[in-house]
């Protein structure tokens, strides 16, 4: 009494078997501190998109000083431009 298969853990907790899975067999194989392990800090996945997030927010600054650049050396030569009055 009182055990659930992993459909209704999975069900239950809003996660996907194969996490369920994955987290017994990690618990199975190291115990407690193979499932602490996975909770010291952000998954490999986790910082390549941090780092991905980081690298286009940088290039999207670079674009938008690029814009302005191009805006003002327009206006130099063509006068001021309608959105800018």
């Amino acid at each position: 009494a009182g055990e659930m298969t992993i459909a209704e853990a999975a069900r239950r907790e809003k996660v996907s078997e194969q996490s369920i899975g994955r987290w017994k067999a990690d618990f199975l194989e190291a115990g407690k501190t193979g499932l602490a392990a996975g909770k010291s800090g952000p998954s490999t996945r986790e910082q390549q998109l941090e780092a991905e997030v980081a690298e286009l927010t940088q290039a999207l600054g670079e674009a938008a000083v690029e814009i302005r650049v191009w805006k003002k050396s327009a206006e130099g030569r063509l006068g001021p431009s309608r959105t800018s009055r």
